[in-house]
């Protein structure tokens, strides 16, 4: 193993932060920094890890800190920012020349991040389409509350049964 410098040290502990493997990490640093190391040496600097449990409370602190920084800035990251998104399907759609069906392909793929919103939620539904559900609803109850106010209704009636001419009184409650 080798020994390693305070620099070295902080780009393994933020990388690792960044939610990149040991051995992207390792690939890193022989790159930037020119020393050869392995992946368990780099799992020695993630204190989530159990290899990374004696690591100093310093590069501790660095590692939660970078990583809580790296979780709220999501937009920081190119792929997740919709400007990114449309200006790659801009770049596609203007290779494709005269394919049409590539070109229609790229126009389904922008029209389909410009419709989503942010995302789909649990039910499968966009937010807006979800929203647009609860309006309905809501408007819904109004009415049925307007055509049938609370306060006009005798309390007892929601236990009435309407009988057809043709129907017996049952011999039986129903419940």
């Amino acid at each position: 193993m080798a020994a390693l410098k305070e620099p070295v040290k902080i780009f393994i502990v933020q990388s690792l932060a960044c939610f990149e493997t040991p051995q992207q990490v390792a690939d890193a640093v022989e790159e930037i920094y020119k020393i050869k190391i392995d992946r368990k040496q780099c799992h020695s600097y993630d204190p989530t890890k159990y290899a990374g449990r004696n690591l100093s409370k310093k590069l501790k602190d660095l590692f939660e800190r970078t990583r809580k920084d790296f979780k709220e800035n999501i937009e920081d990251i190119p792929i997740a920012n919709k400007a990114f998104h449309f200006k790659e399907l801009q770049k596609m759609y203007d290779d494709w020349g005269k394919n049409k069906v590539m070109r229609q392909n790229v126009l389904k793929q922008a029209q389909g991040l410009l419709q989503s919103g942010k995302s789909a939620g649990p039910s499968g539904l966009s937010e807006k389409e979800q929203i647009e559900i609860d309006i309905k609803r809501l408007e819904l109850e109004k009415l049925q509350k307007e055509v049938r106010p609370l306060a006009t209704r005798p309390p007892g009636e929601d236990y009435k049964i309407s009988l057809n001419p043709d129907e017996e009184i049952p011999s039986e409650p129903i419940l």
